[in-house]
């Protein structure tokens, strides 16, 4: 991140904001085939049994609501929010859970196996485990104080999965702003929704693989020399050293690590983003319109929550239209039907 606080050229900038904008997303965040009420008739009980299951998942540990969240972002931005993060490896069939964006990173997959086993009972063969996954991302939030938003229903399970695209496709901790913003944009997400959706940081956790550089970087440059923010980067580097200790984790949001707020926000406006690609929403030179936002959402939860109610949404609408015409309803989440 230290060479976007240099100052480059404002003509590049434009440039790069119009190449940006002249590139077709391959996804439109649409919801041509989902509706609220999809199962009403066929599986009444879904979204109940969705919410107990995850009421216990996340009393026996808040941070289970982080990792269905990550699930289901990093299920959507890999052919659509369609199951396929969730397929294990066959002989057939190389999922995503190896890439190297994913591996060691994702966690959480008894949870859906326990809520899917749970629905199967009750309604085989009829709701969907990327319906399931995107019902349990919100009462995930919900039950660790975020906001509430209707969940459009009717995806189906896809049979295919793409290692390539999950590490293409998804963002990494230490990717520049632009080439971030270009990723949303490709799955028909704005600036707007990168920056809300970020937001979930502030119940997640980042492992020392992915924020050493930033500790051991520029730290002190976004967040000035001061004896608490001092105080705070040596309690890091003692979790992460330089050399080894890679999957010591930390929280990503140190002040309200279990609760769904807009503190994440206030800690980047201190400079003490955990993560590169998350200051950089704040102090990257070409961040003019994300910086607004972080300030935004930093003085006004309401308007964080409000934003990425829809953010949420909008995402969970990413369709692969081809698991409408190829997809199916899985009875197992990890594999694909036989």
């Amino acid at each position: 991140m230290a060479n976007s606080l240099h100052h480059p050229r404002l003509p590049i900038l434009q440039f790069l904001l119009l190449l940006f904008s002249s590139i077709s997303p391959r996804l439109h965040a649409s919801e041509p085939y989902l509706t609220l009420d999809y199962y009403a008739k066929t599986c009444p009980t879904a979204f109940e049994i969705v919410r107990k299951e995850m009421e216990c998942a996340v009393l026996s540990d808040p941070r289970n609501a982080a990792l269905i969240v990550r699930l289901h972002f990093h299920d959507c931005f890999v052919q659509g929010c369609d199951g396929s993060v969730l397929l294990d490896d066959t002989i057939d069939l190389q999922g995503e859970k190896k890439a190297s964006i994913n591996s060691n990173a994702l966690k959480g997959f008894r949870i859906i196996d326990r809520i899917k086993n749970k629905i199967e009972s009750d309604c085989p063969g009829i709701v969907s485990c990327a319906d399931i996954l995107t019902i349990a991302a919100r009462d995930a939030v919900i039950l660790v104080g975020g906001p509430y938003w209707d969940v459009p229903v009717g995806r189906k399970d896809s049979k295919t999965a793409s290692y390539a695209l999950a590490d293409s496709n998804l963002p990494s901790a230490d990717e520049g702003l632009l080439s971030i913003i270009s990723k949303f944009h490709y799955q028909g997400l704005s600036a707007t929704d990168m920056v809300a959706l970020s937001g979930a940081h502030t119940i997640g956790m980042a492992r020392c693989v992915n924020y050493r550089k930033r500790i051991y970087g520029d730290y002190r440059v976004t967040s000035g020399i001061n004896p608490l923010s001092e105080t705070h980067l040596s309690v890091l580097k003692s979790i992460c050293p330089p050399i080894g200790s890679d999957y010591n984790e930390t929280a990503m949001d140190y002040e309200t690590p279990n609760l769904f707020d807009n503190s994440f926000y206030q800690i980047l406006l201190q400079g003490e983003g955990l993560l590169n690609s998350d200051q950089e929403m704040y102090s990257s030179i070409f961040g003019i319109q994300t910086k607004e936002l972080v300030n935004k959402y930093a003085h006004d939860a309401l308007a964080f929550f409000q934003q990425f109610s829809d953010s949420m949404v909008k995402m969970g609408n990413i369709t692969n239209p081809e698991s409408f015409v190829n997809g199916e309803v899985r009875k197992n989440c990890r594999f694909v039907n036989t």
